[in-house]
């Protein structure tokens, strides 16, 4: 307070923690981004070669019912609705 009876306005505080802690959450919450990525690619790659031997047994399912369909002397049907 001055000899006058007013009030003194406060120092002005220093902005520099504040902005150190916002910094410090932003990168924490793009490693949590990249990491949460990264856990998703994992994920992907393991399942894409059981898609590929999924395709892969589809695909010889496919050509046995065709062999078999042409052994008996009927062709398969590749338009069953056109009979």
């Amino acid at each position: 307070m001055t000899p006058g009876g007013e009030f003194v306005s406060a120092a002005p505080r220093s902005m520099w923690p504040l902005r150190i802690g916002v910094g410090a959450a932003l990168v924490a919450a793009i490693a949590g981004v990249l990491a949460i990525a990264a856990v998703f690619l994992w994920i992907a790659s393991i399942l894409v070669p059981i898609a590929l031997v999924a395709a892969v047994i589809a695909y010889v399912a496919f050509r046995l019912q065709g062999w078999r369909a042409n052994a008996s002397g009927r062709p398969l049907q590749t338009r069953p609705w056109e009979r």
